[in-house]
């Protein structure tokens, strides 16, 4: 389905939301709510949310992780692992 087909005025949510709630669960897409015909918010299902927020999250690791090496923050990866298992063996149990 087109995201432009789940372009929505505030006043179909409020006379249609069991409806949209229920079809945001169906078929993953998320509703635009628009106000005097501009968008305003974005209805999506949770589990669609986190997946997101997930994803916004692995993206903002691997732009870190790029930064990081491009100033030369890196180790060999026996020094690393080495470094890993000091620590890992001087927590307490």
């Amino acid at each position: 389905m087109k995201l432009s087909e789940q372009v929505k005025p505030m006043s179909y949510l409020k006379a249609h939301a069991p409806e949209i709630i229920r079809t945001l669960g169906d078929n993953r897409q998320p509703v635009v709510i628009t106000v005097h015909g501009e968008a305003k918010a974005v209805l999506q299902d949770v589990a669609q949310y986190e997946e997101t927020q997930e994803t916004l999250a692995l993206l903002k690791v691997l732009a870190l992780t790029g930064k990081q090496v491009e100033e030369g923050r890196v180790l060999p990866a026996a020094e690393a692992f080495a470094r890993i298992r000091k620590r890992i063996s001087a927590e307490p149990s």
